[in-house]
């Protein structure tokens, strides 16, 4: 998003107020285009769309286009065990789409996205990629939202020349294969997990001052295993030690053991690179058995709803993790996206809703910098992006297709609630 249109975007929310109660009552699920202004339809890989009259063949519109409007596809994880984190991005993704519209849409069109639910499956990722490249003719595609998902999602950009945006799949192998070669039409809007590894662990022997570090990874994801090997790389670079190495499995609900481990190697700090839900049980379960070091992270950690109810904010009380933003940003943009998302969905806005947010203004501006509804040259706009200007940050895309940023660092004040604790990079 350019600074230049702020002004537009605050104008052209006094012309969309009239909808904003529809808006909030559709958001909660996948939604249909009635829902949503510009989205052209929810639903799962079994719905089938109504194809309405067939076109005659010179009737057939472009590529990405149905009629008048521009299409944009959504493959997110909107039920099943990460629904929290594809509905947030959903949120902000809706707001955005309702901003870009109110101010003219792309290239003087409608700009529509079609929802697909991937219910956190690789292979029902992989089939919703299909369907929104080969039959529903996206001209680019934001999504899926966690990295297991997006790498599997990966070869069908390729296979078909579409440009994938995730704005939340972290993993390094997402846009560099491990032959080092960089996936071609597939990017992302946020930081690795190596990156977020490195900063926790500069965060930690840096401004805390620790010395010590146990790691308390779950072995069953890639998330987890990337950014404490990062962590641990980083962290013994800069004089740490660390005096203990304890593995989960998904699923796992008891980590009375493993912190009783850490608690008697005497760490300074537990390194958490996980999700929210095994990450609030830690927390909790940590306070309950007297262990009074740091537990740091990444941007797994971040919903704080869930945090509260489950750990309690005294048990977050030297939590710190590393994240995409912090909703507390002054700035005249991000008050604005806070104020918008708290009036529609009743809570202060997460990271992966600001990304969503993020995304697709990034893939909007790349549709009107292509200069034409064409999956190619909105490739090529996307990898010569510089100075984008969004709420998590101002990025250039760099060549391996991930973002130059900076990152937060957010810890907790007594009552839970988030506070920035530094910015980093």
């Amino acid at each position: 998003m350019k600074t230049g249109k702020m002004l537009m975007i605050l104008a052209a929310w006094l012309l969309i107020l009239g909808l904003a109660a529809g808006c909030g009552a559709g958001a909660s699920g996948g939604g249909t285009a009635g829902d949503v202004p510009g989205a052209s339809g929810g639903g799962t890989a079994g719905d089938v769309p109504d194809g309405g009259d067939t076109p005659a063949p010179g009737d057939a519109p472009a590529v990405g286009e149905t009629g008048g409007d521009i299409v944009v596809g959504v493959n997110f994880e909107l039920s099943g065990n990460l629904a929290g984190y594809g509905q947030a991005k959903l949120n902000g993704l809706r707001i955005a789409l309702d901003e870009i519209n109110a101010l003219g849409g792309v290239l003087g069109k409608t700009l529509v996205v079609k929802e697909y639910d991937n219910k956190g499956d690789n292979a029902e990722a992989v089939s919703l990629a299909t369907r929104l490249m080969g039959e529903d003719k996206v001209v680019a595609m934001i999504g899926p939202v966690t990295s297991g998902r997006v790498m599997a999602a990966a070869d069908v950009a390729r296979q078909f020349g579409i440009p994938l945006v995730t704005g939340t799949g972290t993993s390094v192998g997402i846009t560099v294969r491990a032959d080092g070669e960089v996936n071609p039409f597939v990017y992302r809007t946020c930081f690795t997990d190596p990156y977020q590894g490195t900063l926790a662990a500069s965060y930690a022997a840096g401004s805390l001052g620790l010395k010590t570090a146990a790691l308390l990874v779950n072995q069953s994801d890639d998330y987890s295993i990337y950014m404490a090997s990062a962590f641990q790389d980083a962290f013994e670079a800069a004089g740490g030690q660390i005096v203990d190495s304890v593995s989960f499995m998904q699923g796992d609900l008891d980590f009375r053991t493993a912190l009783t481990k850490i608690k008697s190697a005497g760490a300074a700090m537990i390194f958490c690179p996980n999700y929210y839900e095994p990450n609030a049980l830690i927390a909790r379960q940590a306070l309950e058995l007297g262990y009074d070091g740091y537990i740091i992270g990444g941007d797994g950690w971040d919903n704080r709803d869930h945090l509260i109810q489950t750990a309690g904010p005294e048990a977050l009380q030297k939590v710190y993790f590393i994240n995409h933003y912090f909703p507390g940003d002054t700035g005249d943009d991000n008050q604005r996206f806070v104020e918008k998302y708290a009036e529609l969905y009743h809570s202060a806005p997460p990271s992966f809703a600001a990304l969503g947010y993020d995304t697709m203004w990034f893939v909007a501006d790349a549709i009107e910098k292509a200069g034409a509804a064409d999956p190619a040259a909105i490739d090529r706009a996307i990898a010569g992006t510089v100075g984008f200007q969004g709420i998590t940050g101002t990025f250039d895309m760099g060549p391996n297709h991930d973002p130059i940023k900076s990152a937060v660092v957010i810890g907790f004040d007594e009552e839970g609630n988030y506070r920035l604790a530094d910015r980093v990079r």
